[in-house]
């Protein structure tokens, strides 16, 4: 029998993350990182921290639920800190963590794409619906 060290028993169970296979925790991450407000979000805070008002501002259309719940699960999962300052009245900041900030051209990549082809995907649904 062969004894590994500490980091090659994690190394080999770094390769058996499977976003495929159904309890792979890496399905949780890709829920939170591809939901609508947290691709926004983590592009608006690319450029440094912000309030919470900033936010909503920023992204259009976001509830204030949906905003404090989305901060929420990045800030769970390490990708935004939330900090408070005490003052009257009090002030919340948020910004992305080194972790978060390695998805900013990531994220930023897939918007730049949306908004380079959506005529083409316009005309696909149009063509689509009319079928």
């Amino acid at each position: 029998m062969t004894t590994q060290t500490a980091e090659e028993r994690r190394q080999e169970q770094r390769l058996a993350y499977d976003a495929f296979l159904a309890r792979c925790p890496t399905r949780q991450v890709l829920a939170t990182i591809g939901g609508k407000w947290s691709a926004l979000l983590v592009s608006a805070l690319a450029d440094g921290p912000r309030r919470h008002g900033e936010l909503r501002t920023t992204i259009a259309g976001v509830s204030q639920k949906m905003l404090t719940q989305t901060l929420r699960e990045l800030e769970r999962d390490g990708l935004v800190r939330r900090t408070v300052t005490a003052q009257v009245p009090v002030r919340v900041d948020y910004e992305l963590t080194t972790l978060g900030r390695t998805l900013v051209p990531v994220l930023r990549a897939l918007k730049d794409w949306s908004e380079a082809h959506i005529e083409e995907i316009l005309d696909a649904r149009t063509r689509f619906d009319r079928a």
